[in-house]
């Protein structure tokens, strides 16, 4: 449920979640929404970021998304498939589709070619890895490790 605002694809698919929907923002990212977070911010901080940037603000806190400064949406349920369904129906399909943002901290990946990956992987990823992800932001490397068909599967199955 979308409080005071409508939000449609029309709109920013920009979300922020508060300090309760740490895990939610994190596979939010990986299906490549920009999602701000920040653990320790307060309501106002939260409201004050939610405006300045454009943001949708991800709550299970009732009275944080009644509050009529801020587009928000109040997450029903505790559980995660729940949460990333109940955004995905109301947001739309992030438009830069999965794995193309940090899970950590949300910057956009680019393609690292294998070389340059050399001295920044393990060994082994290094010799069973062609292809290598850079987060533009904060510097980390990613790969399709062996955890990787099992989020994709997680991934499928939270949007249908």
């Amino acid at each position: 449920m979308a409080n005071n605002t409508s939000f449609n694809g029309s709109q920013s698919k920009k979300l922020l979640v508060d300090g309760m929907l740490g895990r939610l923002g994190r596979w939010l990212r990986i299906l490549g929404y920009d999602t701000g977070f920040d653990a320790g911010a307060d309501d106002w901080a939260l409201l004050r970021r939610a405006r300045a940037e454009n943001r949708l603000l991800l709550t299970r806190d009732h009275q944080l998304a009644a509050r009529r400064a801020v587009s928000a949406l109040l997450i029903e349920s505790e559980d995660l498939a729940a949460q990333v369904r109940q955004v995905v129906e109301v947001v739309g399909p992030s438009p830069e589709g999965a794995f193309t943002r940090c899970p950590v901290c949300n910057g956009r990946l680019a393609p690292l070619s294998r070389e340059a990956a050399r001295e920044r992987v393990p060994p082994h990823v290094y010799r069973t890895q062609e292809a290598f992800r850079l987060c533009t932001a904060c510097d980390r490397v990613y790969w399709r490790g062996t955890h990787w068909a099992r989020m994709r599967q997680m991934l499928g199955n939270w949007q249908t």
